[in-house]
């Protein structure tokens, strides 16, 4: 199948196990991207963490200096005068009991969910719905804050959210497929150095193991970490 071939095409440009400096790395992502949207770039970053350990848990946001190339829809719950503030900084949806019902019947067109910490026991009670779709507002990532302006803002800006999975890898968008390379290279500086200002004290050893960068439909391509931050031996 023509798919099949340039997949095979993207593969062969790129040499498995090497790591590539950042700026080839982003260029490269961009030459064996093949398909005829416009992909997503992704990022995986492996920590030397055990997320079965609360004190290694990594988990936190960070405003992308690009942004990721979507347009985020963000719900807010929110009530009094912090509904207009919503609206004003660009909210999608902004509401209360109506909301909590239409997502409890199945609604779920939204990317990014904020609310005010009044509103939180509304909210809780989505959290069987929400919480595995990593939609569930979250202090430690700025989605429940009375700053609900300056969350919304950021959240149309790009601002990407990140939890470190079961076997110690985070994953994150850090923009399209289009994008010029230094702005590529700016979100991944921008994603690892949020990653290694969270480093938990109780992570032993090698903190970056492996970074690898892909769009949608093309192959991985491992990054050299110190080619965009000082790590550790």
């Amino acid at each position: 199948m023509r798919t099949g071939k340039r997949r095979r095409t993207a593969a062969e440009k790129v040499q498995r196990g090497h790591r590539y400096p950042l700026t080839e790395a982003c260029e490269l992502v961009k030459e064996v991207a093949f398909a005829r949207f416009d992909e997503t770039v992704d990022l995986a970053v492996r920590l030397g963490v055990n997320p079965k350990h609360a004190d290694q848990m990594v988990r936190g946001a960070v405003v992308l200096p690009h942004g990721t190339g979507s347009d985020k829809r963000v719900l807010v719950f929110a009530k009094g005068d912090k509904v207009a503030e919503a609206e004003q900084a660009g909210a999608d949806y902004v509401g209360g009991d109506e909301y909590v019902e239409k997502i409890n019947e199945g609604w779920l067109e939204f990317d990014t969910v904020i609310a005010t910490p009044d509103m939180m026991g509304q909210v809780g009670r989505l959290g069987r719905i929400l919480g595995p779709r990593g939609l569930m507002p979250n202090p430690k990532v700025g989605t429940v804050t009375f700053d609900v302006g300056k969350a919304v803002s950021d959240a149309k800006a790009g601002k990407v959210e990140f939890r470190v999975e079961r076997a110690g890898i985070v994953h994150a968008p850090v923009g399209k497929a289009s994008f010029d390379q230094d702005k590529l290279e700016d979100n991944v500086r921008a994603l690892v150095q949020t990653l290694m200002r969270l480093k938990p004290a109780a992570a032993k050893g090698t903190y970056l193991k492996s970074i690898t960068l892909s769009s949608t439909m093309g192959p991985g391509i491992r990054i050299e970490p110190s080619s965009i931050v000082s790590v550790e031996a």
